[in-house]
């Protein structure tokens, strides 16, 4: 289904407005996306994530609470360690639909740039 032949959203409004600006909050923080990017690739403690990532403790700890709020990522306590998934896969929907169209946008710059002559 083509996006011009999708039926009108409903508008958003109060409560549901709220929660998804908190989505996109959550998500206009490149540290949270990396921690997701990298747990795409399965569980992960918070030290494999602070290695991984070459971040403090603290802040990965931090980024794991805001996005297990929001339900991104859970955990799951494996004997003295907890590791962490995602538990909300559509999210790399969202990102493909971002990254799609900054790759879109990015070619069609390059299109419009001069053709440079070739060196002989």
């Amino acid at each position: 289904m083509s996006i011009s032949s999708r039926p009108a959203p409903t508008p958003l409004e109060g409560p549901v407005l709220d929660s998804v600006a908190q989505v996109f909050t959550v998500l206009g923080e490149p540290t949270r996306l990396q921690i997701l990017q990298l747990l795409r690739g399965g569980a992960h403690t918070v030290s494999e994530i602070v290695d991984s990532l070459e971040m403090k403790q603290a802040n990965v700890s931090k980024q794991l609470g805001l996005l297990r709020q929001v339900g991104f990522v859970g955990r799951e306590r494996e004997g003295a360690s907890v590791r962490y998934s995602i538990t909300e896969p559509l999210i790399f929907d969202l990102c493909d639909l971002v990254c799609g169209k900054l790759r879109k946008d990015a070619e069609e710059r390059i299109a419009l740039l001069p053709k440079r002559r070739r060196r002989r």
